[in-house]
């Protein structure tokens, strides 16, 4: 069974290619000042029209248009309201999608490109979307009171606090610099009330391509867990 796999990110598209579950090939395409404006639209398009052929399809979104809300939420008309706090929203070209999580008890509504969706859709197989946030914290496994929890990309980081295995807090932030990471990181425990020597930090994803953020963060913390370092054909949220 020849599985696809795609996640779309701030500024990028991993593909991964998997065959009764074993990865075969991972790509991944990064918008930079040279690339054409439609870039991830044309590498979407080689991968899904190319000579292999998919029995399934799983697509996560990372992009930052969202909204975390209590499980049993169910005024699915106001998910595009309640995105809009966090981000702007354009509802002719997106897109209103929901990922639950049981393990936590919460729901995520967020957004996906219009154009990407009917692309992925006009192929006429099985596809499963879902939310980053939504597969991270399925992935977490709590143990001690206060934990951060950070899943690491490319210009890009998303964040769960939690105590006592409630969600405190969720970010998702599209940043250019590690040092912003940082900023943004510390300036939530100073307002969530979470003590740097009582809290445990887990980082997951791109540690080693944001080395300074992890050694920065190293400075300040006691208690820090490298869990998944992504490597090749290994992608944290996609495995």
């Amino acid at each position: 069974m020849n599985v696809l796999n795609l996640l779309f990110t701030k500024d990028g598209l991993i593909s991964q290619i998997a065959k009764n579950k074993s990865v075969v090939e991972e790509k991944s395409y990064f918008v930079d000042e040279e690339t054409p404006e439609n870039f991830i639209s044309q590498k979407l398009d080689e991968v899904l029209l190319g000579k292999q052929k998919f029995d399934e399809i799983q697509v996560i979104s990372a992009l930052n248009h969202f909204t975390l809300m209590p499980e049993g939420f169910s005024e699915h008309d106001a998910g595009f309201d309640l995105i809009a706090f966090n981000a702007p929203v354009d509802k002719e070209n997106e897109e209103l999608m929901l990922s639950v999580n049981k393990k936590f008890k919460v729901q995520f509504y967020y957004t996906f490109p219009k154009n990407f969706y009917q692309k992925i859709k006009s192929l006429g197989i099985p596809v499963h979307f879902n939310f980053s946030g939504e597969k991270f914290l399925n992935s977490i496994h709590n143990k001690s009171s206060k934990e951060i929890h950070i899943n690491l990309y490319h210009n890009q980081c998303e964040f769960f606090a939690i105590d006592d295995r409630k969600i405190i807090l969720y970010n998702n932030l599209d940043v250019n610099s590690e040092v912003d990471f940082l900023y943004f990181v510390m300036f939530t425990l100073s307002k969530i009330g979470f003590g740097i020597n009582e809290t445990s930090f887990f980082a997951y994803g791109e540690t080693t391509e944001n080395e300074t953020f992890i050694s920065e963060l190293q400075k300040f913390v006691k208690n820090l867990k490298i869990v998944f370092d992504n490597i090749p054909n290994k992608n944290f949220i996609l495995n």
